[in-house]
């Protein structure tokens, strides 16, 4: 019963450190949070339809 608890705890945990953080980095907007942010060659402040038209 105490490791069902555990076990429980832990899973429920998980997935709301994992949802604040996912939030945290979303308000950073989208260039904040790109993995390519320091060697990205497209201007932040254009939005994706807007490259696809090129």
């Amino acid at each position: 019963m105490l490791v069902n608890l555990l076990i429980g705890i832990s899973i429920f945990g998980y997935a709301a450190w994992t949802l604040f953080s996912f939030i945290k980095r979303s308000k950073r907007g989208k260039c904040a949070t790109c993995e390519l942010n320091k060697s990205c060659q497209v201007p932040c402040d254009k939005s994706e339809s807007n490259l696809t038209k090129r």
